[in-house]
């Protein structure tokens, strides 16, 4: 199971030091938990584990930092929502590897709405963005809330079309920043009547990596992902994506064939996606399906499930850790398939996988895959 969520302020702070520590992400912080039992003692052990997979140092967030964060965020009028918690999102903790904390500002009783995402082109046509702002604006009316990136053009327009009846907008950077600075009066509104969510700590300007997690997030927040004009190689069809491993549903408003804006979205509707014309669309696809099964993702639950290796147990992790970077590379591989092919147990394993994510040689991809980083 998930770990129990932070019951004091102590906990809370040693949660938030272990995801703002070096090298940790969702699944290696629930691993940990799983390991040593608290974050605090995650904590203790976080350095033996990262040398041993390989690396010289592992900058761990100090106790002043956490609590420096959260005042900072409380002054800012926000606060922090852990995994497990009443208000945390119930279809953001059914993806796969949720992330433990997020830091939201605004009316997080939203969360408890059916919510839908718009998402698309950040130089978008007249047309695409007036189709953005109408659809957010009727399914808004419908009783749905619209998630969105924040984003120039579709992303932008679909926020404005819902303000009045409730919008989310998730950050790539810290909840404190504004990118792009254009939108500005726009994240003040949305401050006002929606929510501002984020997972990445208060000052932090985004970064190209951010992206994709913060686009996990639009899609996971949502029951489906409705792309509006999308160039092939959009991050919109990252979201896309994301959502149909996530399990949710995929839409797409179709385009000219003559306007490379469209030719993602007309590509998701060739293979699958559904074709979206107008809002009642949505809610017909939506027919059927007012919640998704939101039970422990499997693959969380094998991750977490059993124990983890020992510190008696190094006489055999030492040839396995060998064995393991052997077999791993740049193409992601799943981690039933080298349980079977270097003859760990999945426990052996588990502490294999830690060490080297907290080293900072491995990452993580959707599906229980994992690759190297390459050397630096």
């Amino acid at each position: 199971m998930l770990p129990t969520p932070p019951r004091t302020y102590a906990e809370r702070t040693d949660w938030l030091r272990l995801i703002r520590s070096e090298n940790v992400g969702p699944s290696t912080f629930f691993a940990l938990i799983r390991r040593c039992g608290s974050a605090a003692r995650a904590l203790e052990e976080v350095p033996r584990l990262a040398r041993r997979g390989g690396a010289a140092t592992l900058r761990l967030c100090t106790l002043e930092e956490a609590t420096r964060e959260q005042e900072a965020l409380a002054a800012f009028g926000g606060r922090l929502v852990a995994l497990g918690e009443p208000d945390y999102p119930r279809l953001l903790a059914a993806i796969e590897m949720p992330p433990p904390l997020l830091s939201v500002v605004g009316h997080i009783h939203l969360f408890e709405k059916r919510s839908v995402a718009l998402v698309g082109a950040r130089n978008a046509s007249a047309a695409g963005i007036r189709m953005a702002r109408v659809l957010a604006q009727e399914l808004g009316a419908a009783g749905l809330v619209i998630v969105s990136g924040l984003a120039r053009g579709i992303d932008a327009a679909a926020h404005r079309g819902a303000l009045e009846t409730g919008t989310v907008a998730v950050l790539a950077g810290g909840l404190d920043v504004v990118y792009p600075q254009e939108n500005r009066e726009l994240y003040d509104a949305i401050a006002r009547q929606g929510v501002l969510v984020s997972e990445m700590p208060l000052g932090m300007a985004p970064q190209a990596r951010h992206f994709p997690r913060r686009n996990r997030l639009v899609s996971g927040l949502s029951l489906a992902t409705v792309v509006v004009e999308a160039a092939e190689r959009s991050g919109s069809l990252i979201t896309a994506r994301l959502a149909g491993e996530q399990g949710r549903d995929v839409m797409a408003v179709p385009g000219s064939p003559l306007d490379p804006r469209a030719r993602g979205a007309n590509r998701l509707i060739r293979e699958g996606a559904a074709l979206i014309q107008d809002a009642t669309d949505v809610l017909h696809e939506l027919e059927g399906r007012k919640t998704i099964a939101l039970t422990e993702p499997s693959s969380a639950r094998d991750w977490l499930d059993g124990q983890c290796a020992t510190e008696d147990d190094e006489a055999r992790l030492q040839p396995l850790r060998a064995l393991l970077l052997e077999r791993l590379g740049p193409t992601p591989i799943e981690i039933d398939e080298l349980v079977r092919q270097i003859g760990a147990e999945p426990g052996e394993l588990r502490t294999l996988l830690i060490e080297l994510e907290l080293a900072g040689r491995l990452t993580w991809h959707p599906g229980q895959r994992v690759s190297l980083l390459p050397s630096p």
